[in-house]
């Protein structure tokens, strides 16, 4: 017992010397929000020294569960809330407070080697619920296409579902990956691939297809014409206050966190 007591001694008196353990903000969830909230805490730590940041991706379901869990204190999204989870949130007593940071396109991606260059989503549909299984049905070379989806937890996944699935369902041969980078680095070397990815993660080793002879951009994003656009969102339990509200407060500042929007290449709200 006198051990035991020593050592949780030991134990209150460095969580009582450690202020960054009393300033922390934890953040979780989206992987197409973590590239802007990567920028914005570097940018955030540096104004406010005093207060850390403690980051981790895992997909909008996860940031969701660990806020509802209330093991996070920010759940990063590129969904909206589900019924299930305000239903969830009620049962806890919790409120889930919605703040938009920034708008995204959802560009559906191939390989730079493939010749197809404009979808519509009735293509994009069939191609992912498989009745479409051959790159020449859609005026692309004789191959078969290999799709890439990416896993149920993601919000991206959501939004692809409900934007372009409706009520098809994604094909189960699909290849699964938990990123928006893991999607590109499979469609980047794949040269029969397709995937979807947020704006933010196209890059020269890929190709972003127009649909219906639009291009994603953020003119037709912020216009909503572009059929894939949606918003990207940070919900915390409550109106967020202390040391989150200052951070929130920091995300919609046009000259501060909406600035990081811009340079992780999405549509801040606010200029």
């Amino acid at each position: 017992m006198k051990i035991k007591s020593i050592v949780m001694s030991a134990l209150l008196a460095l969580c009582a010397a450690s202020p960054a353990a009393a300033a922390s903000i934890t953040i979780n969830g989206s992987t197409t929000v973590l590239p802007i909230i990567q920028k914005a805490s570097e940018h955030f730590m540096a104004s406010y020294p005093d207060i850390s940041i403690v980051l981790s991706g895992g997909g909008s379901g996860t940031g969701i569960k660990s806020l509802l869990d209330g093991i996070t204190d920010v759940a990063m999204s590129s969904r909206d809330v589900k019924s299930s989870e305000i239903k969830l949130a009620a049962e806890k007593k919790m409120e889930l407070t919605r703040t938009v940071i920034g708008v995204d396109a959802l560009v559906p991606i191939v390989n730079t080697k493939n010749t197809v260059k404009d979808l519509s989503i009735a293509q994009l549909r069939d191609i992912f619920a498989g009745k479409i299984t051959n790159w020449k049905e859609v005026g692309g070379n004789d191959a078969r296409i290999v799709v890439v989806n990416r896993d149920n937890s993601s919000g991206t996944y959501e939004c692809w579902k409900e934007l372009v699935m409706k009520d098809a369902k994604v094909m189960p041969k699909a290849l699964t990956q938990a990123s928006n980078g893991g999607v590109a680095q499979n469609v980047a070397t794949n040269p029969n691939a397709i995937g979807y990815i947020g704006m933010g993660y196209l890059n020269d080793n890929v190709k972003g297809l127009t649909i219906g002879g639009m291009a994603a951009s953020a003119e037709t994003a912020l216009a909503k014409k572009w059929p894939l656009s949606r918003e990207l969102y940070l919900f915390t339990n409550g109106k967020p206050e202390g040391n989150t509200g200052t951070f929130m407060k920091f995300m919609l500042d046009p000259k501060l966190g909406q600035q990081d929007v811009l340079k992780a290449g999405y549509i801040p709200i606010s200029k």
